[in-house]
């Protein structure tokens, strides 16, 4: 029982060394480790307190529209052969669980005294989201964004772009998430005295993944209590797509201390497994440092990162948050995988039995449940987080569909 106890310690929180196991830890320049000191003291100085929890309460509320609803989605459920609830994120406002942690972070950067934001995205929302949370605290924003990603998130963009956001077009490397994210560490080091990074997602140095985590843990909370009071117990599973990490942590947060509750991870697989560039880390990867982690990372026979492709531009990340690794690792957690060609086919089956459209990264959840019907028996209660809307992946959805 205390060895129980320890290891779902364990997979809650890192160590003082900000590591989930063998996963994390704060593998950066020299400059950063104090900027890293900072934020870890002044986290752990204003989270508990009851001002800044109302605060940020009030902030969800109010401006973002929490608590977002728990839907029996009845008809999906009859295609999947057990009942589903969905977890509607795609509500929130900006359309994804984004805004929890990028109104967290922006409050705790005016707590800290700092006037800037800056941040990297992909598929757009985390950036349009930073860019809604700079503008209600009163603060800059400018946003990394590689140029593959800007040219097929452009609705995203021009959100950012009309909330007054900066753009930064990155070029370097493949331009894609990974080189965002590269470039804003290195900006940071040259301004942390007056910008905080808000970082997107369960991944980079100690504190981040802890932060992000406490800042999404209000799905899970929310779904607890929701699932509850419609069914009078636990779900048999939680399912949900995942890169970095932080919209599963999130609905998995309340639930990692009772085996009882499966839990599914689900990453983007590409064209293929095959395919050279593949987005399925934990399948195809190997643990290795990224962007100051150690995680399970996409890389070369020489260990240089890969670049990872996927029709979901916000799980073209080539790594895995260092928590997310430890319950994988552990056997807490269940990671799958959706190809391309099945995730458009979600979308199609999402839209004709629920009338909703989801983004390409929660499509994937949902292709997997549909690929894997055997997994959930007929009265089992799943819930999948259904992590985004798909207004920015219209045109994408649309051109597969129509040719238009």
């Amino acid at each position: 029982m205390v060895k129980s106890k320890r290891l779902y310690e364990q997979q809650r929180l890192p160590d003082k060394r900000g590591y989930f196991g063998k996963y994390g830890g704060q593998f950066v320049n020299e400059i950063l480790m104090p900027v890293l000191i900072e934020l870890d003291e002044n986290f752990d100085r204003y989270y508990p307190t009851s001002e800044f929890q109302e605060e940020f309460h009030r902030l969800q509320r109010d401006y973002g529209g929490r608590p977002t609803p728990l839907y029996y989605a009845k008809n999906f459920s009859k295609f999947i052969g057990s009942k589903v609830y969905l977890k509607r994120e795609d509500l929130l406002c900006g359309g994804s669980h984004k805004l929890n942690n990028a109104l967290g972070q922006a409050l705790l950067a005016k707590k800290m005294g700092k006037s800037r934001l800056i941040t990297e995205t992909s598929a757009g929302q985390h950036g349009f989201a930073t860019a809604m949370a700079g503008r209600v605290l009163g603060l800059e924003v400018e946003i990394f964004m590689g140029i593959k990603d800007i040219a097929r998130q452009a609705s995203n963009v021009k959100r950012m772009k009309l909330l007054g956001a900066k753009i930064t077009p990155v070029k370097t490397g493949a331009g894609v998430l990974k080189d965002a994210v590269s470039d804003t560490l290195r900006e940071w080091t040259s301004c942390s005295r007056t910008t905080h990074y808000l970082m997107g997602s369960t991944v980079g140095p100690h504190p981040f993944p802890k932060i992000v985590a406490a800042f999404q843990s209000v799905i899970g909370k929310e779904l607890k209590n929701q699932i509850l009071e419609k069914e009078g117990r636990l779900p048999d599973a939680i399912i949900a797509c995942g890169s970095g990490g932080s919209n599963a942590i999130g609905a998995f947060s309340s639930f990692i201390d009772d085996n009882r509750v499966r839990l599914y991870f689900i990453e983007g697989g590409g064209g293929s497994l095959d395919a050279d560039n593949s987005a399925a880390a934990f399948q195809l990867g190997k643990p290795g440092i990224l962007h100051g982690a150690l995680m399970q990372v996409l890389q070369d026979e020489y260990g240089q990162i890969k670049s990872s492709k996927t029709r979901a531009a916000g799980l073209n990340y080539p790594g895995r948050g260092p928590q997310i690794c430890y319950l994988y690792d552990t056997g807490r957690m269940k990671v799958g995988y959706a190809f391309d060609e099945e995730v458009f086919e979600a979308v199609k089956v999402m839209c004709q039995t629920e009338g909703l459209i989801p983004a390409l990264e929660t499509a994937h959840a949902i292709a997997y449940m549909l690929n894997h019907k055997e997994e959930f028996y007929g009265d089992e209660v799943i819930v999948l987080n259904y992590s985004g809307r798909g207004d920015k992946d219209l045109e994408v959805i649309t051109r597969r569909f129509y040719g238009d």
